[in-house]
């Protein structure tokens, strides 16, 4: 499928590099040399996947994130910076959990079977601009931070023995993620009062539905509004449900922010369109595929014949759009001289353009 050229590149992309991989998981992200969309919209992706049993142990980012769980259900333990200890809490499939920069953080799968979680965040404040980068605590070789330190130095900010530095420097042999032997348990959930920020987790597959459209599709907001921790983040989000062969409203972000998409499930089609009337993105999404659309871009998704999910995260905490078509449509706000002038035509092709899509808005099913 043809379309404009860009100096970036805006082709929705799978993961592009590994950071690990064993027993316990896979650990995987979107590069910015090769996607480099992230960069130029400053945000960053990666996406892990733990088996059972596997723990993604604590670190700590550069970024403001928000995890969303794609499958399955484990724990996520988080030590907001100054508190007096961790938050445990037992996510689920739906759940989006935002993690402040500098919030130390760690995830289990204590189910059956496969535990998945994407990231997005804010790397505008970043090390580098486009990626995560991410400080682990403990590990062998360059992935522990207290590896770089001579053991003098740890046993005094510990007031250990140095024999005993040995032993925690040493008894790890797995990076980043390991698979803890039966018998190693994690902590049990606790209660908020860790948490400076209250609740930090949002489910968005339970939440009440902002959008409920019949045959075309449903859509459950997050925000500051729904989730305080959000306005200390900086971001928003929304899970999009599509309905098979439904359409999305052609709309924009008219408060100059990007939107970054992960396709969940299903498949469909997405054009975007820039201020010359350009197509600069006509492509097949497939799960697991991400896209960003550039600011003030005009967007609209048409789903496929098994529906299409996504979710997203607006780099504004409170995102806006303005949508062209439907009943809440912008051109339809337009008088009708308007219109007649604009399009140059007559009052009959006004009166046939005003009179459809009456009750749709946003969403529009399939005739």
């Amino acid at each position: 499928m043809a379309a404009a050229h860009l100096d970036v590149d805006l082709t929705p992309r799978s993961p592009n590099a590994r950071l690990c991989a064993n027993d316990g998981g896979i650990y995987e992200f979107w590069l910015s040399a090769r996607s480099k969309m992230l960069k130029e919209a400053r945000v960053g992706a990666s996406r892990f996947s733990l088996n059972p049993r596997g723990l993604l142990m604590p670190k700590y980012s550069d970024s403001n994130q928000i995890f969303y769980v794609l499958e399955g259900n484990g724990k996520v333990g988080l030590t907001f910076a100054e508190s007096p200890g961790e938050c445990v809490k037992l996510v689920k499939k739906g759940d989006a959990i935002a993690v402040p920069h500098g919030t130390v953080n760690w995830w289990f799968n204590s189910g059956t079977s496969k535990f998945s979680v994407l990231c997005l965040g804010d790397t505008s404040k970043s090390l580098k601009a486009g990626e995560f980068t991410d400080f682990f605590l403990v590990g062998p070789g360059s992935a522990g931070l207290l590896k770089g330190f001579t053991p003098d130095f740890i046993a005094q900010a510990w007031d250990v023995p140095e024999e005993t530095v040995n032993t925690l420097l040493h008894s790890q042999k797995e990076e980043r993620i390991v698979l803890l032997k039966e018998g190693i348990s994690m902590p049990e959930t606790t209660d908020l009062s860790n948490s400076p920020y209250g609740e930090f987790a949002y489910n968005c597959e339970e939440a009440k539905l902002d959008v409920d459209i019949k045959n075309g599709g449903r859509v459950s907001v997050v925000s500051s509004d729904s989730l305080p921790i959000f306005k200390h983040v900086g971001l928003g989000a929304d899970l999009v449900k599509l309905d098979p062969h439904a359409m999305c409203s052609p709309g924009f972000s008219s408060d100059s922010a990007y939107q970054v998409t992960y396709i969940v499930r299903g498949s469909g089609r997405v054009q975007v369109v820039n201020q010359n009337g350009e197509r600069v993105i006509d492509h097949i999404l497939e799960p697991g595929c991400l896209f960003i659309v550039p600011r003030f871009h005009v967007v609209s998704k048409r789903a496929g014949e098994n529906g299409m999910e996504w979710f997203s995260i607006i780099t504004t905490e409170k995102p806006v759009f303005s949508h062209l078509a439907g009943r809440t449509g912008v051109i339809k706000s337009l008088s009708p001289k308007t219109i007649c002038a604009a399009f140059n035509v007559e009052d009959g092709v006004e009166k046939e353009l005003r009179s459809r899509r009456t009750n749709d808005a946003i969403f529009f099913p399939p005739k």
